[in-house]
């Protein structure tokens, strides 16, 4: 493919499509690769999957693959789902929650999301979901932005309490957080702060630019 080729000398956008959620979505071949980009950040694929693979070698690839159930709130492209099935090989179920059902449908035509088997699509708010869903997780993946804005939901203590009542025991949390001011890096803190002695939380700054990775085990209920 020729946009391919020459994406190693200059980026050739191939799709660009406004979402109501995350208003500009586009596709772009970059240096090979063809990824998801908002306006100001990249979505999947790109610098996003290399942050979550990240993530998830922390954690361990031959952990998670003896997990039965993940959960991934935030889908978009689907980056992470594939390293988790096609670099992992996991076997188990994946349940993926996202609201813009724009961005499914741009992940089923050009990354073949739709083909993967043992992944269940669910157009939802990650809020609203996890109310209402009486699962539970060996790993649950969080990682929801609007463009650059991450909603404050994310931070707060409901939330934070429902996801780990939602985390088996022995099971992990991954959140990728951004970072880009001085109030974020205490937002983020202040999160770190958040669990007791039943967990073990890790911070991994500057994964990239303006990511941090929080890794959370739930050692006992």
């Amino acid at each position: 493919m020729l946009a391919k080729i020459f994406s190693y000398f200059i980026p050739i956008n191939v799709f660009k499509k406004k979402s109501s959620f995350s208003n500009t979505l586009e596709l772009t071949w970059n240096n090979g690769e063809l990824v998801l980009d908002s306006k100001n950040t990249n979505y999947s694929y790109g610098s996003l999957q290399r942050i979550l693979r990240k993530g998830l070698k922390y954690i361990g690839f031959e952990r998670i693959k003896k997990f039965k159930s993940i959960l991934v709130l935030g889908v978009a492209g689907g980056s992470v789902i594939k390293t988790i099935v096609d670099e992992i090989k996991f076997e188990g179920k994946i349940t993926g929650i996202e609201i813009d059902s724009t961005i499914i449908e741009i992940a089923n035509h050009y990354f073949k999301l739709n083909e993967i088997k043992n992944l269940e699509i669910i157009i939802d708010d990650a809020f609203e979901f996890v109310l209402k869903t009486k699962d539970k997780y060996d790993l649950i993946i969080i990682d929801i932005f609007q463009d650059t804005i991450m909603p404050n939901f994310l931070f707060e203590d409901f939330f934070i309490n429902r996801i780990n009542f939602l985390l088996n025991v022995q099971g992990f949390i991954l959140f990728n957080t951004m970072v880009i001011s001085e109030n974020d890096s205490i937002r983020n803190l202040t999160y770190k702060k958040k669990f007791n002695a039943n967990y073990s939380i890790r911070m991994y700054p500057k994964v990239e630019q303006h990511n941090e990775l929080f890794t959370v085990k739930k050692l006992k209920n």
